[in-house]
């Protein structure tokens, strides 16, 4: 089921998401309907609370933006052999990060037609429970290290604009609040307030 992504301005985005306490049948159908949802956006992430699910879930596919990328400057986001992944993550915590950093474009689904440079960690070391609630403990480097810090952070209630410097952020302030008031266009459905 495509569901309707949760616009900027909604107070679920700046909460911090609850613990998943079981594999259930309902999980397991609301993260196939999150993947539907990112799919039909064009996204390569989700949390669950872009649904309006306030819970420690997210998903991120890598593999889609490897496989689209047309020029080599392209894979300097990525280490040599890596092909991306496609994975749900359950309960995460980011429990190692380099002191290596880098800057790159990032937006967002529930911001949408605004994208800005945030600093991240180069590379992740991260706890999680995969789709199956099988313990992982796994390592992730480059664009995918970013796309899951970005994630992570929307279970702790914090949007990549968090991140900006303060005049950066009073630049795009009209723009944001077009988006709180609704008045931007998008091709996949929102929720606004």
């Amino acid at each position: 089921m495509n569901l309707p992504i949760v616009a900027y301005g909604n107070r679920i985005l700046k909460q911090k998401c609850i613990p998943v306490n079981e594999n259930s049948q309902e999980i397991q159908d609301l993260i196939a309907n999150m993947w539907e949802t990112m799919e039909n956006s064009n996204g390569c992430g989700l949390s669950s609370s872009q649904i309006n699910k306030p819970l420690q879930l997210f998903i991120v596919d890598s593999q889609i933006i490897f496989e689209n990328f047309d020029t080599e400057d392209q894979l300097l986001s990525f280490e040599r052999n890596d092909k991306g992944i496609r994975e749900t993550f359950i309960n995460a915590k980011i429990i190692n990060t380099s002191e290596e950093t880098w800057e790159d474009y990032e937006g967002c689904l529930s911001i949408p037609g605004l994208s800005q440079k945030v600093e991240r960690p180069w590379k992740i070391t991260i706890e999680y429970l995969d789709q199956d609630f099988i313990r992982q403990t796994k390592t992730f480097t480059g664009l995918t290290a970013r796309i899951i810090q970005h994630e992570y952070d929307h279970t702790q209630g914090v949007l990549y604009i968090d991140h900006l410097k303060p005049l950066t952020r009073k630049m795009i302030e009209s723009k944001l609040k077009k988006i709180v008031n609704g008045n931007i266009k998008t091709g996949y459905p929102m929720t606004f307030l």
